[in-house]
């Protein structure tokens, strides 16, 4: 049994002591790679619940932006209030930091207005996951809602004009007939060089660069007309978080 602990093809001393200094290393080298096992399980599993729909949001993604805040996405239909999607917002902490420090100085003692429009104008990593709760949706009436939407806030920050062409860039790959049951996840990313990246069900949609189109995104739900109030509250507390800035 103990030799199965040994590497394959290694001389070992033939003395007693010999033998039991390498079985220690092995034993040692597999104690530490298990424990990062468990340790990597632990934190891949770590989540965070949207109150309003019970649905789970991990609180770091794979590419280490982490959770800022949640919120629901709601519509009215027949003068019912029906959840279409909750979301999470994530950002790379440490750039947002830099970013904050570089523009504003010294830290507010509440989230400002300038705070979240350094957010939107930035070229920061970000990342909304959006993960459906209403059961009857097709990919066809979230792209109704979501150029909509996006459509109203490109008008905005480009003093009035209209650019449905940019709006319909982003999920303009994804078939109309598509469905999403609940809990499909879609993930909408800003990357660096303002670049827009739309990812539905885990397959790539679009990939659309502009420095335009990312900030009137982050504008939905940061800006003065926010999809959550209550969603922009949070992400300005978790900039507010980061008092190193100072």
């Amino acid at each position: 049994m103990e030799d199965a602990l040994w590497p394959a093809g290694q001389q070992v001393a033939c003395g007693t002591w010999g033998v039991e200094v390498e079985v220690i290393k092995v034993r040692v080298r597999m104690t530490t790679t298990s424990e990062d096992v468990i340790a990597k399980t632990e934190e891949e599993v770590a989540m965070e619940i949207e109150p309003q729909t019970g649905l789970s949001f991990p609180v770091k993604l794979d590419d280490g932006k982490q959770l800022t805040c949640l919120g629901l996405r709601k519509r009215s239909m027949l003068g019912i209030g029906i959840k279409i999607y909750g979301f999470g917002m994530y950002a790379d902490n440490g750039k947002l930091k830099e970013v904050l420090k570089s523009k504003i100085g010294k830290a507010p003692e509440k989230p400002t207005e300038e705070m979240y429009q350094v957010a939107i104008d930035s070229d920061v990593e970000m990342t909304v996951r959006l993960v459906i709760v209403f059961f009857k949706v097709t990919m066809g009436m979230v792209r109704k809602n979501f150029d909509e939407g996006l459509g109203a806030s490109i008008k905005k920050l480009d003093g009035g004009k209209k650019n449905d062409e940019l709006a319909t860039k982003v999920m303009g790959q994804a078939s109309d007939d598509l469905k999403l049951s609940s809990g499909s996840v879609i993930e909408i990313s800003r990357l660096p060089g303002h670049i827009l990246e739309t990812k539905v069900k885990g397959e790539l949609i679009s990939r659309v660069e502009s420095e335009l189109l990312c900030r009137a995104y982050i504008n939905m739900y940061l800006g003065d007309d926010p999809l959550d109030k209550e969603a922009k509250e949070k992400f300005g507390t978790s900039m507010l978080s980061l008092r190193s800035w100072n």
